[in-house]
């Protein structure tokens, strides 16, 4: 095992280190969270800087990589940064339009990110009954003697829904029962007639808005179609694995975040005449709030590195969502706990990140859904 970076990548995280002092001063994410919404000039910073390019394909105007050299950018983007904002889960949609889309669809999304450093479109999959329990979707296309179809339905949890052009959905075909598991892609433009949108407010991830979608028999054409019919649940799933591996990624940056925080604020915190590291509780906490850091990374950059080989990660990455997003968390927890009554006021940054971090337990996929899919995998792996 090799666990040395490349010239390549040590000059990438470089570039990212120069980038996040530049933008993200604590008084710019401060901004972010008051107003919910990331400045224009940082987006098109990180665009021009090539990180939004990565993994696009070159033909298209994009910067090959391994996903271990993308997983290394992002982890070190939300480290530096401290904070959880949109900028690489912007890049989540555009993999979708360049893997599944047709040639006008990938050609429009790449003018259109290089135009504003914004993708395209959103993600409209989860619906208020129907999350990890995808069969119970309701939302349903259907098809007109005049050769359109016609959108019905809601969605829910819609990353930037409010703010992008597009809208990728996943809805049902004719049928909207549970029985029926046949479900397309649709590339859906937000202006259509019949499409309209009510924000959520959460108690974390603030500069990320969200919000719900409600389709009211809006008119979709063949061209907005995105790959074959019937197939786009199963699609979407195909990049579920690497999604997870990225917001564990998310995740291990913050957690970083989170213990230096920590440590630094523990060696100048005195108390009964010394400094907190020194007493015997504070040290079990950094000790373990490290070991959880150390072994998620570990499981993170495995399961990247055998997806780039391309070996099967199904369980792995399950275990991985499952385990390094609940650890990292606590990380944040332990952090909390060694700031007291400070760290549970808006004068550092603790807090922010503990709200933040919980958010990516629920985000592709819940800590208990990740369990149903490993559990199954382990039983297999050990009947054999």
């Amino acid at each position: 095992m090799d666990f040395a970076l490349t010239d390549e990548q040590q000059l990438l995280l470089e570039s990212v280190d120069e980038f996040c002092e530049r933008y993200f001063t604590e008084d710019v994410v401060k901004q972010m969270y008051e107003t919910h919404c990331m400045p224009d000039e940082i987006v098109e910073a990180y665009r021009d800087a090539g990180f939004g390019l990565m993994g696009i394909p070159e033909e298209y105007g994009g910067i090959p990589a391994d996903r271990v050299t993308i997983g290394l950018m992002i982890e070190r983007l939300y480290h530096k940064s401290g904070c959880m904002h949109i900028l690489y889960q912007n890049s989540l949609s555009m993999f979708d339009i360049m893997e599944f889309g047709t040639e006008a669809q990938k050609q429009e999304a790449m003018e259109h990110y290089l135009e504003t450093g914004w993708p395209i479109a959103s993600l409209s999959i989860s619906e208020p009954g129907a999350g990890s329990d995808n069969r119970s979707m309701t939302a349903v296309t259907k098809k007109q003697e005049d050769g359109t179809y016609k959108l019905s339905g809601q969605k829910t949890w819609v990353t930037m829904g409010s703010v992008l052009p597009y809208t990728i959905v996943v809805a049902k075909d004719e049928d909207p029962s549970s029985d029926n598991g046949s479900m397309s892609l649709w590339l859906v433009k937000m202006d259509t007639p019949g499409v309209s949108t009510a924000p959520l407010h959460k108690i974390g991830q603030q500069c990320i808005p969200f919000c719900e979608v409600y389709f009211d028999d809006v008119v979709l054409t063949e061209e907005q179609r995105m790959g074959n019919s019937g197939e786009g649940f199963m699609m979407l799933m195909k990049n579920f694995e690497v999604e997870r591996a990225y917001i564990v990624a998310e995740q291990v940056g913050l957690a970083q975040a989170a213990l230096e925080d920590a440590a630094k604020y523990a060696n100048q915190r005195i108390a009964f005449g010394k400094p907190i590291t020194r007493l015997q509780m504070i040290q079990e906490l950094l000790c373990d709030m490290e070991i959880k850091v150390q072994n998620t990374r570990n499981m993170l950059y495995r399961t990247l590195w055998m997806m780039d080989e391309g070996q099967p990660v199904q369980l792995e990455s399950a275990m991985l969502k499952r385990y390094g997003c609940s650890e990292c968390f606590n990380v944040a927890n332990d952090a909390l706990e060694v700031y007291a009554g400070l760290g549970y006021t808006t004068e550092v940054r603790i807090g922010r990140l503990w709200a933040d971090m919980r958010g990516n337990m629920f985000g592709g996929g819940t800590h208990e859904i990740m369990a149903y899919i490993a559990g199954r995998q382990v039983a297999k792996k050990y009947a054999e």
